[in-house]
């Protein structure tokens, strides 16, 4: 592969969602700054949806053996390969929107979690940001308005495959049941699960309300992270010239990625309000008590997941740093 003369570099991108998703947004930010920005010596392919592979494990194992050279996964779906990426399903750590996003472009979290990724994988796949899909993390169900952490007892909670969404749906009171995303509709219609955790977008944009779901709880336990993975060969045989394209790319991507879900959630809102739909937002007494039941994930997460000690000691120290410095910059903006 010769880059300096211009020859072009073909990327193969995927993400398995569809056109009115977050990842859509960032990927078409990402092909419209490196296409010129590399004179269009770098050429970008969008393949939204199942085209290149199904799921996240099908998915990174092309991005591994090549035959894909960008993917998005969730940290569910990437935790068959690397489960320390769950630290972002751990709950009620990060406050809100700034303090996450600090923590994603100016701590050392991500190129902590890089070396771990490259490692693991042989120096194949390389992590190139960790952007938003979605917001945060809401539950919500089919059957009553929920408060405080008593009030999923009993309830049967989709969750990914993944074991920390469900030991957190166990520590509150409620029943984990693992269900493909595409099957979550007519899980709701049937009553197989009467639950969910999603973020509003998600959830209109999949007309779960269609399917029953009416209560959503605004407790915010989840960051939902998209992290962005490369082929590190295709990216490491580039110069440092492209390099920097492609990198400086996935900067403008992921801010994309911040802002979709502002944005989009704002008509989500109104619509699941406009619709009939019950949105409780819970006290700081009430928030409390959902992070206190929440606890024992976190011992849980540590003992048992590989890398888990370590990466959550590398996320608190990340959300301290940042916490530090958003607040820092809040008092000199009061000033």
């Amino acid at each position: 592969m010769a880059w300096a003369d211009a020859h072009a570099i073909n990327l193969r991108a995927t993400a398995n969602s569809n056109e009115n998703d977050e990842d859509y947004d960032g990927l078409v930010v990402f092909k419209n700054y490196v296409e010129n920005a590399s004179n269009g010596a770098i050429t970008v392919e969008l393949f939204i949806g199942t085209q290149l592979c199904s799921n996240g494990a099908e998915c990174l194992q092309g991005v591994a053996d090549g035959s894909i050279d960008i993917f998005v996964t969730t940290s569910g779906g990437a935790a068959g390969i690397f489960p320390y990426v769950q630290i972002f399903d751990l709950p009620y750590l990060m406050a809100d929107d700034r303090i996450a996003e600090e923590v994603l472009t100016n701590t050392e979290l991500t190129a902590q979690m890089r070396a771990k990724a490259l490692e693991d994988s042989g120096d194949a796949i390389r992590i190139m940001t960790i952007g938003n899909t979605g917001g945060w993390r809401n539950f919500a169900n089919t059957v009553r308005r929920v408060e405080e952490p008593g009030d999923l007892a009993g309830l049967k909670i989709r969750t990914v495959v993944a074991d920390l969404p469900q030991e957190l749906v166990r520590a509150l009171g409620a029943s984990p049941t693992p269900i493909p995303w595409p099957e979550l509709f007519t899980s709701f219609e049937t009553g197989v699960v009467e639950g969910s955790k999603n973020g509003i977008t998600d959830i209109m944009g999949m007309k779960f309300p269609d399917a029953g779901l009416q209560y959503v709880t605004l407790d915010g336990h989840a960051y939902m992270a998209a992290i962005w993975v490369m082929n590190n060969e295709k990216f490491k045989a580039m110069d440092p010239e492209m390099q920097r394209v492609i990198v400086d790319g996935f900067a403008a991507l992921q801010q994309a990625t911040f802002a979709s879900p502002k944005r989009k959630s704002i008509e989500a809102y109104e619509e699941f309000v406009a619709g009939g739909g019950d949105l409780y937002v819970p006290t700081p007494e009430q928030k409390q008590a959902f992070q206190d039941a929440a606890a024992p994930v976190y011992d849980w997460f540590a003992q048992n997941v590989d890398g888990g000690e370590e990466m959550l000691g590398n996320f608190r120290a990340a959300i301290a740093t940042a916490e530090e410095s958003v607040n820092a910059r809040r008092e000199m903006d009061m000033q």
